[in-house]
C-alpha cells in the first residue's frame, strides 16, 4: 500500500524506537519500481522509493518536464503498491536543491508525495536554516515530512556533486534541527555517492552516536538518513542503525544489479539478435521469443527485487511493517 506522510512517520517512529532501519531506493522507471517494491511486500517490509530531479525529467521524456515526470512516477509507485497489504512504501524527493523550490511545492500541493528532501547543504548554515523551514512550513500543511541536511557529501549522484567531504558537526545539527523542525535529518559521516566499497569508506560511528546522543538529549531525537550507502558493508549498515539511523539510501546498487543482470543475459542469448559467425544471412532468424523485452528486463527486476531482499534482511526491517500490527 501507499503511505501518506502520517503514516511514513509511524514507519520512521517504529524503526527508530526499535533500532532497525529503513531502506530508501531511488526509482526511475516501472521496472524498478515493481522489483523493489515486490522486494518489501516479500519480505514483509515498509520502505521508500526516492525520485530525483534527473529521474522526473527522464521520466516526462524530451520534454523534461518534472512537473509531469513527477506525475509519472508518482502514479506508478501508488498503483504498484496498491496490490500489496503486508507492507507499504511512501515517495520521496531525494536531494531537492533550493533551485527546485517550485518543483518540491507542487509535488507537496499536489499530494505526489510523502516526504521531500531539501538539499541546501551548499548555502551558508543560516540560509539553509532559512530555506529549510520554510519548506516545513508548506510540506507539514498537507502532511508531508521533511529531511534535511547540513555537510557535504563527497562524490556524485544524479546531478548532485561534490568534490569535497565536509563532516555534521554536533552542535550544528543539534540547532539545526531545533530552529527548521525537520523530521528526518541526513548527516555527512564518511560515505560517499556513487561507486565505492565500504572497506575503503571510513565511516564515522562516533559521529553518528554524538549526533543522535545530543538530539535525544534536548528532546529534539530524529530519525539519521545515510546518504551514500550502497558501497557499505552489511556491519557497517548495522553499526550504523544501532547509533541513531533510521533511513539508508540506495541507488547505486540497484543500477549495478540492473546492468548486471541485463549483461548476463545478452552474453547468454546475443545469438536472439546477433546472427552467429557460423550461420548464413539465409539460415538466420531472430528469435522474438527471446528478444521481446518482458523476456529479458524481468530478470533484472528480479535481481533488483533480490538485492531489496538482501538490504532489509541487513537493515533488520523483515517482517516489521507497520501493516502487520
Amino acid at each position: 500500500m501507499f503511505y501518506e506522510g502520517n503514516k511514513l512517520k509511524e514507519v520512521f517512529l517504529k524503526a527508530k524506537k526499535e533500532r532497525f532501519g529503513i531502506i530508501a531506493s531511488n526509482v526511475v522507471f516501472d521496472s524498478q519500481i515493481r522489483g523493489i517494491v515486490q522486494g518489501y511486500e516479500s519480505q514483509r517490509s515498509d520502505g521508500l522509493l526516492q525520485m530525483s530531479s534527473g529521474a522526473v525529467k527522464y521520466a516526462a521524456g524530451d520534454t523534461k518536464n518534472m512537473k509531469v515526470g513527477a506525475q509519472v512516477i508518482s502514479s506508478l509507485v501508488k498503483t504498484i503498491s496498491s496490490q500489496y497489504n503486508n507492507s507499504g512504501v511512501g515517495l520521496h524527493i531525494d536531494h531537492a536543491t533550493p533551485n527546485y523550490l517550485d518543483f518540491i511545492i507542487y509535488c507537496v500541493e499536489n499530494n505526489l508525495v510523502s516526504s521531500v528532501m531539501i538539499d541546501a547543504s551548499k548555502e551558508d548554515f543560516e540560509e539553509n536554516i532559512r530555506i529549510s523551514s520554510e519548506v516545513v512550513k508548506v510540506a507539514h500543511k498537507h502532511n508531508v515530512l521533511v529531511e534535511g541536511e547540513i555537510g557535504y557529501i563527497k562524490g556524485t549522484e544524479d546531478e548532485i556533486v561534490s568534490d569535497t567531504e565536509l563532516y555534521t558537526q554536533p552542535d550544528e545539527a543539534l540547532e539545526y534541527v531545533k530552529k527548521t523542525n525537520v523530521d528526518l535529518f541526513a548527516a555527512s559521516v564518511g560515505t560517499n555517492h556513487g561507486v565505492t566499497k565500504g572497506a575503503k569508506v571510513s565511516l564515522k560511528l562516533d559521529l553518528i552516536k554524538k549526533i543522535d546522543q545530543l538530539l535525544i538529549n534536548n528532546n529534539v531525537e530524529r530519525g539519521i538518513v545515510l546518504h551514500g550507502a550502497s558501497g557499505l558493508t552489511a556491519k557497517q549498515q548495522t553499526d550504523a542503525i544501532k547509533n541513531g539511523v533510521v533511513k539508508i539510501n540506495k541507488d547505486t546498487r540497484y543500477q549495478m544489479e540492473f546492468a548486471e543482470a541485463t549483461q548476463a543475459y545478452w552474453e547468454k542469448e546475443k545469438d536472439a539478435v546477433v546472427r552467429p559467425s557460423n550461420i548464413t544471412e539465409d539460415e538466420y532468424t531472430k528469435d522474438k521469443s527471446r528478444f521481446d523485452p518482458r523476456k529479458w528486463i524481468i530478470h533484472s527486476e528480479k535481481a533488483m527485487q533480490e538485492a531489496v531482499e538482501n538490504l532489509v534482511k541487513i537493515s533488520g526491517s523483515v517482517g516489521k511493517s507497520i501493516t502487520l500490527k
